[in-house]
């Protein structure tokens, strides 16, 4: 039933469900990766996989690598920081292309850089992917309560 309301929406209004959720998934000897059922519709061959700021990788759906672009090419190239995020996406961005099993082949640079050998966490942020080194993904979890905690920021949802 859920699926049906959210179909519906889409329909309607044009509302697209969000990426939610943690999927552990293995890495075939290709180098290839079984992208879940539920995360396939957003994922056309316009999609981008590339390196992620936490030695993570992340696949942006197509409107999104557009909004991250965007705002990229805002950033004046005289900034070091501006410079070094370009550096960081662009440099090992690579278009994805969907098998028919639902399959994304990785390049060795991304696993390398990601350190992902065999098994993949795909986690759902929203409007992207990350996908983690299971390892990494649990000691990124753990600091969680003090990055909130040290934030210079106040957050708070308006529920």
């Amino acid at each position: 039933m859920p699926e049906m309301i959210l179909l519906f929406a889409k329909l309607l209004w044009g509302i697209s469900p969000m990426f939610w959720g943690e999927y552990s998934h293995h890495l075939d000897k290709k180098g290839r990766l079984i992208i879940p059922v539920r995360y396939r519709e957003k994922l056309t061959d316009e999609a981008i996989l590339t390196r992620g700021l936490d030695n993570n990788l992340v696949i942006y759906p197509a409107k999104a690598w557009e909004t991250v672009t965007t705002q990229l090419s805002q950033m004046p190239i005289t900034h070091p920081s501006a410079r070094a995020l370009r550096r960081l996406l662009f440099s090992g961005a690579v278009q994805l292309a969907l098998d028919k099993q639902g399959r994304v082949s990785i390049p060795d640079y991304l696993r390398d850089y990601a350190t992902i050998t065999h098994t993949i966490l795909l986690v759902g942020m929203e409007t992207y992917i990350e996908l983690w080194e299971p390892t990494c993904w649990r000691a990124t979890l753990d600091k969680v309560s003090s990055v909130i905690a040290d934030s210079g920021h106040t957050l708070s949802l308006n529920l």
